[in-house]
């Protein structure tokens, strides 16, 4: 799946992969992939710059550490961060809801004639 077919969704999937806990942004991308079956096999040149995107809107926090003998940036949602997912999960579920009428056979009501 290429990256534009996210346009709109890629920081929702970040927060989400988030609230499980912190991660350093080359777990993230390797969660994303785990996660969605292999289906988002986002480059770095597309995570980093959301990740700093959610930084910079104070949903992440980000710290140094060090991980086998490597400085890595390790990523945190905040409280902001976490009432964010809420708002996109909400905002997900209404659109899936109102899409799936029209693009889910069976599902929505017959056209008036």
């Amino acid at each position: 799946m290429k990256a534009q077919a996210l346009h709109g969704h890629l920081d929702a999937l970040l927060l989400a992969v988030l609230e499980g806990g912190a991660l350093h942004g080359y777990a993230i991308i390797e969660a994303l992939r785990a996660r969605s079956d292999g289906n988002l096999d986002l480059p770095t040149g597309t995570i980093y710059p959301a990740l700093r995107r959610l930084e910079r809107a104070g949903h992440v926090v980000s710290t140094w550490s060090t991980v086998n003998g490597r400085e890595r940036r390790t990523y945190q949602l905040t409280d902001a961060g976490h009432r964010a997912l809420a708002g996109e999960r909400a905002g997900w579920r209404e659109f899936s809801s109102t899409v799936g009428r029209f693009l889910d056979p069976g599902t929505s009501p017959a056209a008036p004639a």
